[in-house]
């Protein structure tokens, strides 16, 4: 299913994890695991985050996504089923049947 996952992190701890040279290696480690169609980085609420659209194949992948951001940045996560053009497309179809 395609997911967007959105992570605001923590000031301090980005901060921190900037310093030690473990931001980047936490990014390219997620973009390296669930290869985003796209991905955008971007400050919101006060704080650095990003949003990556990507094809989520089981629910269980969710806390080797997840945690290295909860226990390293101190972020908030957020998984969003979410639509293309094409997928908008075909379920207003179905809905017009």
């Amino acid at each position: 299913m395609r997911t967007m996952l959105k992570v605001v992190m923590e000031v301090n701890a980005s901060n921190e994890a900037i310093k030690n040279g473990r931001l980047p290696e936490i990014i390219k480690a997620t973009v390296d695991k669930i290869k985003p169609e796209a991905s955008y980085f971007f400050a919101s609420e006060g704080c650095r985050t990003g949003i990556m659209i990507f094809d989520m194949k089981d629910p269980s992948e969710i806390p080797g996504i997840a945690e290295p951001f909860f226990m390293e940045l101190n972020a908030k996560l957020e998984f969003q089923p979410v639509m293309n053009q094409d997928d908008l497309k075909k379920g207003l179809a179905a809905v017009m049947k």
